[in-house]
């Protein structure tokens, strides 16, 4: 049986988060013996390696000067933005919190999506995108004890993702989904080593440092590449929630990976936003029309 555009997005999302979140954590793990930039400079030389030879056999490369449509530029601002400002947060505080805090960004791409792509938001969705930001806040809790200023950071990472997932969803149908991966991976490897110096230096790296970052290369090219997918099928707001499954990874892989074990403000911050998530796909699936826009993005080809 064939599945619908909205359940292949679903299953996309799924595979995305769980690459992502295994990532992260081997990278916390490399944070360990040398700086993000260094991380990310050799980690995107591997991803580059490994995307590019993909795209080239699925025959999804095209012209550099594609590359320069202002949505994949937006897109790849977004994708530079949110990984800086992740993986520096990430190495300062528990892969669970920076996970559950990131769980806002299906609230904030619904959002966008009502702004930038006229996608339907009722008063009752608006209700709990507000309720989804006072449990970010919880988490968060700025102006009180254990407060962390790298916690904001990953606010920021919201809106550089939110602003990746919504230019991802107005590139045109012909550019493949491959192709947006070859021209990010080095852009985020170069900011990197842009990023050395300001962070330390270069550290000396041995055969189990790369095996790890050879890991982190694949793990990366899995989630790039499923959420390009995801963001190009089936409706925005229906896919987004399934963001909600990295939590189901990060809280178990914090905990047996770094011993870290999440106190109640982040238990009920991000139980507070999942069911403001998920009350957003309940109104979505009660919703009678489809939106135009989300029709014409579910029939877009992706490789």
């Amino acid at each position: 049986m064939p599945l619908s555009a909205n359940v292949r997005g679903a299953i996309f999302m799924s595979l995305a988060m769980a690459g992502f979140l295994f990532n992260d954590t081997v990278v916390k793990v490399l944070a360990a013996d040398m700086n993000v930039g260094q991380v990310m400079a050799l980690r995107g030389i591997f991803a580059t390696i490994a995307i590019t030879a993909l795209a080239w056999w699925r025959r999804a490369l095209m012209p550099i000067r594609v590359a320069f449509q202002p949505m994949i530029l937006l897109r790849i601002i977004g994708e530079v933005g949110g990984t800086v400002t992740f993986l520096i947060a990430l190495t300062h505080i528990p892969i669970a919190n920076a996970s559950a805090i990131l769980q806002a960004l299906p609230l904030a791409v619904t959002m966008g999506a009502a702004l930038f792509l006229s996608e339907p938001v009722g008063w009752r969705r608006w209700s709990a995108i507000a309720i989804g930001f006072m449990g970010v806040m919880l988490i968060v809790r700025p102006g009180v004890e254990g407060f962390s200023v790298y916690s904001m950071l990953v606010l920021g990472t919201v809106f550089f993702a939110a602003m990746r997932d919504l230019a991802t969803r107005m590139v045109q149908a012909e550019v493949p989904s491959l192709f947006l991966s070859v021209v990010t991976s080095p852009i985020v490897g170069l900011t990197g080593v842009i990023m050395v110096p300001m962070m330390g230096g270069w550290t000396p790296v041995d055969g189990g440092h790369i095996g790890l970052l050879v890991l982190c290369a694949v793990l990366l090219l899995i989630g790039y590449q499923f959420i390009i997918m995801a963001m190009r099928s089936g409706d925005i707001s229906f896919v987004a929630p399934f963001r909600y499954t990295n939590l189901l990874w990060a809280i178990p892989t914090g905990y047996l990976v770094f011993g870290d074990v999440p106190d109640a403000y982040m238990i009920i911050g991000a139980t507070i936003i999942v069911v403001s998530g998920i009350y957003t796909l309940y109104r979505e699936r009660k919703r009678p029309e489809v939106d135009p826009v989300a029709a014409e993005t579910a029939r877009q080809p992706s490789p």
